[in-house]
């Protein structure tokens, strides 16, 4: 399970006396027990019936949610960058930078535009779009199918750019 790697990591990056990969995959890892506690406390409010371990197994989360909650991370990192750059402190916007590259280290390998740009066009085939008003059906279409492998903002943009032709 990627949780576990991510705590195997940490430990050889500790070893290794690697900080900047110890101090980013600990904030991963907390982002994710974060998740997990948000879930456990949905669970606990819809079945109150649940017995504690039950709730703990029930609120671990799947590889796919981790991995949506890493690319949450890597996009406040980015939101971050712009801010820096903006701020003139380019020593922070690098540091962001290299906390990105760790993190992209657990997604899946991501697509390419052109391989992107061609499961856009298959998804407004598929659902019929012809105007921006269809985005919505299209990125519904499309996001289990490029989960975690694509930018959301890039995603968005191809889309917006192929149904404006």
């Amino acid at each position: 399970m990627l949780k576990q790697q991510i705590q195997t990591d940490i430990k050889d990056a500790m070893k290794q006396g690697n900080q900047m990969v110890v101090d980013t995959l600990r904030m991963a890892v907390s982002s994710v027990n974060a998740k997990e506690k948000e879930k456990r406390y949905n669970l606990s409010k819809d079945d109150s019936e649940m017995k504690e371990g039950e709730l703990l197994q029930a609120s671990q989360l799947i590889d796919d949610e981790i991995i949506g909650v890493l690319s949450s991370e890597i996009k406040k990192r980015k939101d971050a960058i712009a801010l820096y750059q903006q701020g003139n402190r380019p020593e922070l916007a690098e540091k962001e930078q290299q906390e990105i590259a760790i993190l992209q280290t657990y997604l899946p390998e991501q697509l390419s535009p052109e391989e992107l740009k061609k499961i856009v066009q298959a998804s407004i085939q598929k659902t019929g779009a012809a105007t921006i008003k269809d985005m919505g059906r299209i990125m519904a279409d499309l996001m289990p199918q490029v989960k975690g492998k694509a930018d959301n903002g890039e995603i968005s943009k191809i889309v917006k750019e192929l149904l404006a032709k």
